[in-house]
C-alpha cells in the first residue's frame, strides 16, 4: 500500500492505476476508521480493481465552537486496517496541502446544503463539498463510495456529481450498526460508559416513527409524535433536529412520500452530537 502525502504522489498512483487498466474506487474519510469504513472499503474491492481511501480531518466542515480538536485521530490504526482490507493508496494530506494559502475557492450545493443539518451547522455541507472537490480531482476516481448514515452528504454529493458532469459514479451503501442499532460513527469514541448505554434511543425512536408510517400514517406531526414519544425514554439525551424530507430534494415534508421520506434527526448524547437516519 502506497501512503501519500502530497499531491504529486497520488497524482502519479492514479496515472498508473489507469494506465495499466484499473479502475479506482475511492473511499474518502476523516480517519478514525471502524466496521462502517471497513464496509466501504469491501464494497470498493468489489466494484474496482484498485481501492484508494482519504484519511482527512477537513477544518472547513467543522463550524466555531465544533469538535475539531477532540476529533478522534489514529493514523496508525487507520493504515493498518487499510492495509488489511488490500487498500492500495491511503491519501494522508495536511491541511495547507489541501489548502494552501492564497486558497480561496469554495463549492455549494445551494438547495440542499441549508436545511436539515445544514440548517443546525451553517457552512458545513459548504466545507464538505468543497474538499470532496479538490479529492476528486487529485485522485481521479471511476466511483467514490458514500454511506446512507450521512444521507443529506451523500445525496448533497450525488447532486455536485451530476451539476458538475464529473465522470464518476456515486456508490452508496447502507449503514452499520452495532447489535442495539446505534449507527457507527467515529465520535460514538467519546461516549461515556453511560451515554452509550443512552444513545441507542437514536435508532429506537425513528423505528417508531417508521412504524407510524406502515401503520398508515402520512403526517408529518404523527411521525414526528412518534420519534418524540420514544425519544422521552432517555431524559439525558438532548434533541437537536427532527426532519422528515423528501428523498430527492430535500424539502421539509407536511405529508409522508412512502418511499420518498428520509426521517433524520441529530441529537446531544453526553456532549457528544450523533446524527442517524431512516428511509421511509
Amino acid at each position: 500500500m502506497l501512503v501519500a502525502e502530497i499531491i504529486e504522489q497520488a497524482r502519479d498512483w492514479e496515472r498508473a492505476a489507469h494506465v495499466a487498466g484499473q479502475t479506482i474506487a475511492f473511499v474518502p474519510t476523516m480517519g478514525a476508521l471502524h466496521e462502517g469504513h471497513r464496509a466501504l472499503i469491501r464494497r470498493a474491492g468489489e466494484i474496482a480493481n484498485a481501492v484508494a481511501v482519504s484519511i482527512f480531518v477537513n477544518p472547513t466542515q467543522f463550524g466555531p465552537g465544533e469538535d475539531l480538536e477532540s476529533y478522534p485521530r489514529d493514523l496508525e490504526a487507520d493504515l493498518k486496517l487499510c492495509r488489511d482490507e488490500g487498500v492500495a493508496l491511503a491519501f494522508t494530506p495536511m491541511p495547507e496541502t489541501i489548502y494552501p494559502e492564497g486558497d480561496r475557492t469554495v463549492v455549494e450545493v445551494t438547495g440542499l446544503s441549508e436545511v436539515a443539518e445544514g440548517a443546525s451547522r451553517p457552512n458545513h455541507f459548504r466545507g464538505v463539498t468543497t474538499v470532496v472537490l479538490k479529492l476528486f480531482a487529485i485522485i481521479q476516481p471511476d466511483v467514490a463510495l458514500f454511506g446512507w448514515k450521512d444521507a443529506q452528504q451523500l445525496l448533497i454529493i450525488r447532486r455536485m456529481v451530476a451539476d458538475l458532469h464529473l465522470p464518476l459514479h456515486i456508490e452508496p451503501v447502507e449503514t452499520v450498526r452495532e447489535p442495539d442499532g446505534l449507527a457507527l460513527s467515529s465520535r460514538n469514541r467519546r461516549l461515556s460508559p453511560e451515554a452509550r448505554a443512552a444513545a441507542p434511543v437514536l435508532h429506537r425512536a425513528l423505528q417508531a416513527g417508521l412504524q407510524r408510517v406502515i401503520a398508515g400514517a402520512r403526517t408529518a406531526e404523527a411521525v414526528r409524535d412518534a420519534v418524540l414519544q420514544e425519544l422521552k425514554a432517555e431524559p439525558s439525551v438532548t434533541l437537536d433536529r427532527l426532519d422528515l424530507l423528501h428523498l430527492d430534494t430535500l424539502k421539509p415534508l407536511d405529508r409522508v412520500s412512502p418511499g420518498k421520506t428520509l426521517l433524520a434527526l441529530a441529537a446531544h448524547v453526553g456532549g457528544v452530537r450523533l446524527i442517524d437516519n431512516l428511509r421511509a
